[in-house]
């Protein structure tokens, strides 16, 4: 160690060898401290004679011995010491460069992975709904797709010696040093960096000048160049450029600018985009200067003749035209369902990060059904404002395949009055009566008849700890004894709770949930109200539920997706349909009989009421609340389910909606009107396990071999006492 301090501390001071030569080596040498050895001192000891007096005799006096230890001259040559110090300079600098450049570059090789890139949540067609980004607008296009105009634009506005260049082009530099001499008022600065060298700055780098970021930029665009072919720089190089704003990309620019798909763009469009990338928000048209970009872009073209991409007259024939740009503005359609969509995304599928992660994908949608089903909503509660009714949702589903057509989930997206965004398809609403047909279904299932007799009268339920519970029927009448068809089609009240109380409400609760119902897990919250609808229930599952009554039993799952591609358009995942038998086909049949019997729910909505579609079997239920606040109406084919509500947000009571006539019914009669226009209709075939048998006097459907045992009533209408 102490050699080594001693040997720095002679490089100190000798300095360069240059300009010091060797002679001060010598001088330095010579004042290093000699060596000295001490011999120890003796004395004679002193002699005493023995009475005889003894001669003394002097001795010589002895000498310190002195003995000095010299280093050995000798002379080391210059080109020596010039060599040795040429090594320890370039060892400190490669050191330095290490620990400042080196050590801080980033993994080239992640030139091979994908940028953030914007997720698309396109309709069944493919129209384009949304899209979702971070700060960058994206959608990666191989490079067979982007037109040949576009490339030699590019390289021609931007690397002229592209194909030449090892990544690095001092012409480069020096044309463009002075070019910024010689440019008009009206022209951008140009930089001397290569595609290349744009590419390393765009993926790795921050747009800091500094001489360490140019070195790092420079290392690493030799390092590309090495990995990557020319056309890969060039895919990377066009897929990752701002174009201005969050455009990033040609295919986010051509469809920004143009409204377009990159590969429809013209040669003039082509070199408009390649002019953007230079200075985006000096040359965007919709900054200060729009005209800007057009000269920019003119100014293309003359560049790709000069590097004969063009001749001079196919170039006149473009500078002649004229620029048409797109409008500026972010569309989203369908709202509600785009984020149902990325909530189903990241919940049930985990996609997080759909801002970055480039996928397309194909939902259930129809958009256009979907924007006459916006329109009918919005139109209808336009109508009934002056009820205290200030919104409407809807949804139609195509049962046989659980694809969503169309979901409302308010009438304006972009209303502030009632908070737009709000979903009504998926909030919590309660459904009133039209929960009665899974109450009836699980009557059927435990032994009763749609004949059986049951009593519309007055009853009062006491129940230990609650207020004494006496139901109303909807009209505020009592028709007596009636049979479950009757009770069923005409929605009265009273039978159903009488049901529910033979029923039980947690088998209710037990047949709703596995019918798709999941918002009824307090059971304690829940008595004999429940057959009334006081349970809260959302839309997407109620019609979830009643599905499977379209299906004749079958339970499809509700499914929105098609098809999820990745960047690269590389199927990831394919819709499977989920089916499962979970009820008998004979009581969802029966069920559909009632719900589609215009003569039995005559007595309330007499014949000519909004639930009847012309010509069409349709099975439909209504649903009012007692407090006014909610008001349904779901209907339902063989192939096909439309579920309408109207109310208010916030709770607030309506005025008056009688069903049938007024409120979520004419929406839902629109609806169900415009899909079923010019098709067939279409009706239930009943199963071989059903039969109809004539019973007090009139044909009823039954389970092949039961025993019915009915006392047949009269049935007549008995006004409310006062």
């Amino acid at each position: 160690m102490n050699l080594l301090k001693k040997f720095i501390k002679i490089l100190i001071y000798i300095g360069s060898p240059f300009v010091f030569g060797g002679k001060k080596i010598a001088n330095l040498l010579g004042k290093i401290t000699s060596i000295k050895i001490k011999l120890p001192r003796f004395k004679l000891p002193k002699w005493k004679p023995k009475k005889k007096q003894i001669k003394l005799i002097s001795l010589p006096k002895v000498r310190k011995i002195k003995n000095k230890f010299r280093w050995p001259k000798f002379k080391i040559k210059k080109w020596i010491w010039a060599t040795l110090m040429v090594f320890i300079f370039l060892g400190v600098l490669g050191f330095g460069f290490y620990k400042w450049i080196w050590k801080g570059l980033p993994d080239v090789n992640l030139i091979y992975d994908p940028p953030s890139l914007s997720t698309k949540i396109v309709d069944r067609n493919g129209k384009l709904l949304y899209k979702f980004y971070e700060n960058e607008n994206r959608t990666w296009v191989p490079l067979d797709k982007i037109p040949r105009d576009l490339i030699e634009a590019t390289v021609a506005i931007e690397d002229k010696n592209f194909y030449k260049h090892g990544g690095l082009s001092m012409k480069g530099l020096i044309t463009a040093t002075f070019y910024n001499f010689k440019k008009d008022g009206e022209e951008k600065p140009r930089g001397g960096s290569t595609i290349s060298q744009q590419l390393v700055k765009n993926v790795f780098l921050n747009n800091e000048k500094t001489f360490k970021r140019k070195i790092k930029e420079l290392i690493l665009t030799l390092e590309i160049e090495k990995k990557l072919t020319k056309d890969e720089i060039l895919e990377r190089y066009l897929n990752q450029v701002s174009y201005g704003g969050e455009a990033y990309g040609v295919e986010e620019a051509a469809l920004k600018y143009f409204g377009k798909n990159v590969w429809d763009l013209t040669t003039l469009e082509s070199a408009y985009l390649a002019g953007l990338t230079a200075a985006p928000s000096s040359y965007s048209p919709y900054g200060n200067d729009p005209d800007l970009g057009k000269i920019r872009a003119k100014h293309v073209i003359e560049e790709m003749v000069s590097t004969k991409y063009l001749n001079r007259e196919t170039a006149d024939k473009w500078l002649n035209e004229k620029i048409k740009i797109k409008t500026n503005g972010k569309e989203i359609k369908a709202p509600h369902f785009v984020f149902y969509i990325k909530n189903i995304l990241e919940k049930k599928y985990g996609y997080t990060n759909l801002e970055k992660q480039g996928l397309t994908i194909r939902t259930t949608l129809d958009l256009e059904t979907q924007e006459m089903a916006q329109k009918v909503v919005a139109e209808e509660i336009k109508k009934i404002e002056k009820l205290r009714i200030s919104n409407g949702a809807a949804l139609i589903v195509n049962v046989r395949s659980g694809d969503i057509l169309a979901m409302v989930g308010s009438k304006d997206y972009t209303s502030k009055d009632i908070d737009g965004k709000f979903n009504v398809t998926t909030a919590l609403r309660q459904p009133g009566s039209s929960i009665k047909p899974i109450n009836y279904l699980l009557a059927l299932q435990n032994g009763f008849s749609l004949a059986s007799i049951i009593d519309d009268d007055p009853i009062t339920y006491q129940i230990k700890g609650q207020k004494p519970y006496t139901p109303q029927n909807y009209n505020g009448k009592y028709m007596g004894k009636v049979t479950l068809r009757t009770a069923l089609a005409s929605s009265l009240n009273i039978p159903s709770v009488k049901l529910l109380d033979k029923n039980g409400v947690n088998n209710m609760i037990d047949l709703a949930q596995d019918m798709g119902v999941s918002t009824w897990t307090e059971r304690s919250r829940f008595g004999l109200s429940l057959a009334l609808g006081s349970g809260e229930v959302k839309m997407t599952e109620l019609s979830q539920a009643y599905s499977i009554f379209a299906n004749l039993g079958e339970k499809v799952e509700i499914n929105p997706i098609l098809e999820i591609d990745n960047y690269l358009g590389e199927k990831i995942y394919t819709k499977e349909i989920e089916r499962k038998q979970l009820i008998k086909p004979e009581f969802a049949y029966m069920i559909n009989d009632v719900l589609s019997d215009n003569q039995a729910r005559s007595p309330i909505f007499g014949t000519n009421s909004k639930l009847v579609i012309k010509d069409k079997t349709v099975a439909v239920k209504t649903g009012t609340t007692n407090n006014l606040k909610d008001n349904w109406c779901i209907g339902w084919t063989p192939n096909l389910l439309v579920a309408t509500w109207v109310g208010n947000n916030d709770g607030t009571p309506m005025s008056w909606v009688a069903s049938g006539v007024t409120g979520a019914t004419p929406i839902w009669n629109s609806l169900m009107t415009e899909m079923l226009k010019n098709k067939n209709d279409e009706k239930w075939i009943s199963p071989t396990d059903l039969t109809r048998k004539n019973i007090c006097g009139k044909d009823e459907w039954v389970i092949t071999g039961s025993e019915i045992k009915i006392n047949c009533p009269t049935i007549a209408p008995t006004p409310t006492p006062n």
